[in-house]
Parts: structure tokens; sequence; C-alpha cells
């Protein structure tokens, strides 16, 4: 008599987002400058015993309240209703989710901040049951190398900035980029002498990037005052000269002489504000903030059509290195994007957030994780003394109060 053969059918392991926590950090004093390191805000996304984590590059009280808030109107509903229970088995999940906070948080303006945190965490989650680095969900094969630039703010003096840019150099350091720091605020002499400094300091050889931090607004005039001076230095790029959408702004620019190359975009929160840059602003170099655009999803939809239209991809990140890995991630399978920004200043709460940093290889360059997920683990212990204590009451009920590391 034939052997009873049992035949049991394995079911796929069925995970939902049980729990969402926000975290927000901050240094002991918050001050003037254009530094987003002072300050973080952590998402943690926990579902089937696994846990991911993103970093939103915004407000980070504004942002939680945008998850929580009581539903203004159909459009207007906080971001939890599209995020919480939804399942998280696949890529398609992800974007599910992005879709659906997009349809139901349309009039909220802060979501696409929000959400950003949310789509970084929900990437390395998947990655992390899946057992791949991001990059792979996100269909690429390979991750090439990214030659980093030192990203800092301009010194307080031409002195400042000539031995901040030697010391970039003498790091091994082959690209560096100064900015903000009251550049364009004061005369064009004075500006001169600071990019002139940034040169000497750097060296002839060296990638030199001047970021204007969107000074001018739609100033066509003073942009241009700057441009025989940057064209002399050998400028890579001239960033952000002008406010976030100013096309026409940066278009005119784009087309005036002496020909500077144009990089901006780190201020869009939405793909269609990226994808205006791109077909009309004139750039040469696109540069997306996954932590601020909605997250590695719609970073990665930039990064393709950036490819198509004959731009460069760049991504934006000054804090800490979980946000430097997302950003790293929707274009590490585009050889001819070979450029990434690296912080160099940040504050220590930035840099107390991963456990271990992504270091420049021997020959300088830069490389994506290939652990699963994005590679990068949160170093709770650290953060504890940074962590400001949040409680939300809405009609005299409790809707948030910060959670347990």
């Amino acid at each position: 008599m034939a052997a009873l053969r049992l035949h049991f059918r394995i079911q796929p392991v069925i995970m939902k987002i049980d729990s969402v926590d926000f975290f927000y950090l901050s240094m002991p004093a918050i001050l003037d400058i254009g530094d987003g390191s002072q300050d973080a805000l952590l998402v943690r996304i926990g579902a089937g015993g696994k846990q991911g984590w993103g970093e939103c590059e915004a407000s980070p009280l504004t942002s939680i309240a945008s998850y929580v808030c009581p539903m203004s109107h159909s459009a207007c509903k906080p971001l939890k209703q599209s995020v919480e229970g939804m399942p998280i088995n696949g890529v398609d999940d992800i974007h599910r989710i992005s879709l659906a906070v997009h349809e139901n948080s349309s009039d909220l303006l802060q979501a696409d901040h929000t959400l950003s945190g949310i789509d970084i965490a929900l990437w390395d989650l998947l990655g992390k049951h899946l057992q791949e680095p991001v990059y792979k969900l996100l269909g690429y094969k390979k991750a090439y190398p990214k030659l980093p630039y030192a990203s800092q703010l301009f010194g307080r003096t031409p002195e400042e900035t000539f031995e901040k840019a030697r010391s970039t150099r003498s790091s091994g350091f082959r690209a560096v980029k100064f900015g903000w720091g009251g550049f364009g605020i004061k005369s064009p002499k004075e500006d001169a002498a600071q990019v002139l400094a940034a040169r000497e300091g750097a060296g002839e050889e060296s990638l030199l990037m001047i970021d204007a931090g969107t000074v001018w607004n739609e100033d066509l005039n003073s942009a241009r005052e700057r441009l025989g001076t940057l064209y002399k230095s050998k400028v890579y790029w001239l960033e952000e000269p002008f406010v976030n959408g100013a096309i026409r702004a940066y278009n005119e620019l784009s087309a005036t002489r002496p020909a500077i190359p144009l990089a901006g975009g780190e201020g869009c929160h939405s793909f269609v504000q990226a994808q205006a840059m791109i077909q009309y602003g004139g750039l040469r170099f696109i540069q997306i903030d996954a932590g601020r655009i909605g997250g590695i999803t719609v970073a990665k939809k930039v990064a393709l059509l950036a490819e198509k239209n004959g731009i460069t991809y760049v991504n934006h990140t000054f804090t800490s290195h979980l946000a430097l890995s997302a950003s790293l991630q929707p274009f590490a399978g585009i050889e001819k994007d070979g450029l990434c920004e690296y912080p160099v200043e940040s504050k220590k709460l930035a840099k107390d957030i991963a456990l271990v940093e992504i270091a420049r290889d021997a020959q300088g360059y830069v490389n994506v994780p290939e652990n699963p997920g994005l590679g990068i683990e949160v170093n709770t212990n650290a953060l504890k003394k940074y962590l400001v204590d949040v409680e939300i009451s809405v009609k005299g009920e409790r809707i948030y109060y910060t959670p347990e590391f």
C-alpha cells in the first residue's frame, strides 16, 4: 500500500502596519543659521515583528500634528488614516500608501514632508523583511559609487572659508560646496572675496559648488552681478539662486552669459514641482531631498524623469547618515549621476543618529549600503538625551504623546 502523502501549502506571512512612532529630537539650543541638523524627526514603523526607520526633513512638531490632527474635510485627513493597519508585503503596498496619502491629505500642506519619513521607514522595513537593500527593491541591479562633495557653510570671513576649504581638501575630498553664511546678502565684492577664498583653499583641481540658499528670491540682477566671479573661479554650479518654483527667473539666468550651470530643487515637496523645474527651469542639476519630497518613492520617480530629460540628479542631504542612505537609494543605479552631497558639518545630534556612518572608500567614493533595508542602524541609546517630550490634546482628549524608544 502506497504511503499516504500529506501536502501542506505554506502561507506567506502577511504583514500589516501595527505601529507608527515619531521621535522629536533637538539640540539644547537652536541657532538662526541655515543648518537643518539642529533638530530631527525620526519615524519608526513596526510590522510583523520588524522595524523600519525614516527621517523627515521638516519641522518636527508640525509634522507630528499632521499625522494625528482631526479631519477637516475629505481632502484634509490626518495621515494616520492612510497608513495604520495597511498591508506592507511588497513594493506595491508602499506605492498604495503614498497614493492614499496624496488623495486623502491633499489639502494638508505638511503631508508630503511627513509622508517622506514614513515612506523612507516603509522601504527600510520592507528591505529588512525581504532581506534586500532598498536600491534593489527599486529595480536597480547594481549600485554605482558616488563622488561625495563636502557640504558646508561659508565661513564668517574669507580667511575662515579658505581654511575650511583647505582642510576639506586635506581630508581627501575632491569636491566641495559652500553656501549660506551671509553669501548674497552683502555686496558683490564681498561675495567675490568668499568665492575666491573657497577656490584658493580647495585648489584648482577640485570641483567647487556655490549655494546661494534662495537669497535673491526672484531678483535676476543680483544673481547676474555674481556670474563673472563664479565664472572666473570655475564654479561647477550655482545652487538655488532663487526660491523654489521661480521657474522664469531660473530659466532666464540659465541663458545669461557668462553661463554658469544651475542647480536647484531641494525645496520641491511634490513630483509636479520637480517636474516643472526639470522641464522649464533651465537646470543642469536637479537636487531632491527624499526627506521632503514624499520619500524614496517620489524621489525615484524624479530621478527617472531627470535621466529622460538629460538632467543630472543629485541628492540633497545635510543631516544624518540615515537620511544620506535614504537619499542615495533613488539614483543608486544611475551610473551617469555620479555626485552626491555629503554632510561634513552636521551637529552632534545628526551624527548620533546612526551607529555607523557611510564612510568614503579608498578611492574617495561613497557606496550605497548593501545590507537589508537602508543598511543603517539607529542608535536609540545615544538619542535619548535629545528627545523632546510632546503631548497633543484636542477637546481634552490626548491624541499624541512621545513614545518610548
